[in-house]
């Protein structure tokens, strides 16, 4: 039995706890709100402790012992805390989605592998879960060049409310960072940034579409370093329902995804923070949702067009939602191939070049999570 904690206790950190704690493992759980992590330590039957993810001797005494680490905290907090794994010699596993974290958690490669342990952001739905299944249908395809890749993905209310017709689903700032940092795309086999909440298109699917995708930041990870100069075309857009996007995209022009204080009513305040105070407030949260998910590869072989992919539709389970489900389990189904020796990767990478698919799909076997083979009809 691996020893693995879990630094965070919102609703994904409880999730990859629960995972973890069906799998076998020793866990204990942290959180800087103590009754979070008491609640979530009482529901699981295991430890808990109260440190603040900026605190160097908290995080030093929680992580001393352990085989492995999956922090759901606030992206902010992502490149201390990793550094903080690699010094108490444990692996270390996020959901990730800014690139920018991302970058400095990567400049920890060496160190990592000194230590002889992995350093893996990007380990959510997507970026994430998603990516290492478009790797594996860009591999499904062989040797030569790739025409399109692309990834479609986006956690919904079932039943939908509201004009924006969304739910809380995680961490309004993390909604916001996505729909305000630059996209990474491949165009002509370049990388290339989009804007956000542009390149609408509509995506037909059963028994929810019609929706709409738009580019949003983070979810295509590394696939546009890691893919340039052998995949034409390469984007990773959300889903939603239709409108929702071109809401955001006028939030986005009226300057109120700015975290630049502003004078206001006779009070100095920033848009950002008005904002994500009232999507906190004002979303509703906790109903069932679904989580879709396309993820392909186009190319022409043999004298004709080949294409592979996959496709997930994950409902909440009564237990968990979808969106929390498919953030966790890979996350967790990754630490327990790092912890238990099963795979060996070390070193600082993110999860679509820490894991194959042939190795992950395996360990989601338990959760529920299920994915079949999808390919695009034009």
């Amino acid at each position: 039995m691996s020893r693995i904690n879990v630094l965070g206790t919102g609703i994904v950190g409880t999730a990859a706890a629960h995972d973890l704690v069906r799998r076998g493992h020793e866990v204990a759980v942290a959180d800087a709100d103590g009754a979070a992590a008491a609640a979530c330590g009482e529901r699981l039957g295991v430890r808990t402790q109260q440190i603040e993810a900026a605190d160097p001797d908290g995080l030093a005494g929680f992580l001393a012992g352990c085989d492995a680490v999956v922090s759901a905290v606030p992206y902010g907090y992502g490149s201390t805390v990793a550094a903080a794994a690699v010094e108490a010699g444990c692996h270390y596993l996020d959901f990730g989605g800014n690139p920018s974290v991302v970058a400095r958690q990567l400049e920890l490669d060496a160190a990592a592998r000194r230590a002889g342990v992995a350093v893996v952001p990007d380990c959510g739905l997507a970026p994430g879960f998603a990516n290492v299944l478009t790797f594996d249908a860009v591999e499904r395809l062989g040797d030569g060049p790739i025409d399109e890749v692309g990834l479609r993905v986006g956690g919904l209310p079932i039943d939908p409310q509201g004009t924006l017709e969304y739910q809380r689903a995680f961490s309004p700032g993390g909604l916001i960072n996505e729909y305000a940092e630059p996209c990474e795309v491949l165009r002509d086999g370049v990388y290339a940034t989009r804007e956000p909440l542009t390149g609408f298109e509509e995506v037909e699917w059963d028994e929810w579409g019609p929706l709409e995708a738009f580019h949003t930041a983070g979810g295509s990870s590394s696939l546009p370093r890691l893919f340039e100069g052998r995949v034409r075309h390469l984007d990773y857009k959300t889903l939603r329902y239709p409108g929702h996007g071109r809401i955001f995209r006028a939030m986005r022009e009226l300057g109120l995804f700015s975290e630049e204080p502003i004078e206001a009513g006779g009070a100095t305040v920033a848009p950002r923070a008005v904002l994500l105070d009232r999507l906190m407030s004002a979303l509703p949260s906790g109903a069932p949702d679904v989580v879709l998910l396309r993820a392909w590869a186009t190319a022409e072989r043999g004298g004709g067009r080949a294409a592979a992919g996959y496709q997930v539709v994950d409902r909440h389970d009564g237990t968990f939602s979808a969106m929390a489900r498919t953030t966790a389990f890979p996350a967790t189904a990754l630490a327990h191939l790092l912890a238990t020796g099963t795979i060996g990767t070390i070193g600082a990478a993110t999860m679509d070049a820490s894991v194959t698919a042939a190795d992950l799909l395996p360990e989601l076997e338990g959760t529920g999570i299920e994915v079949a083979a999808w390919e695009p009809t034009t």
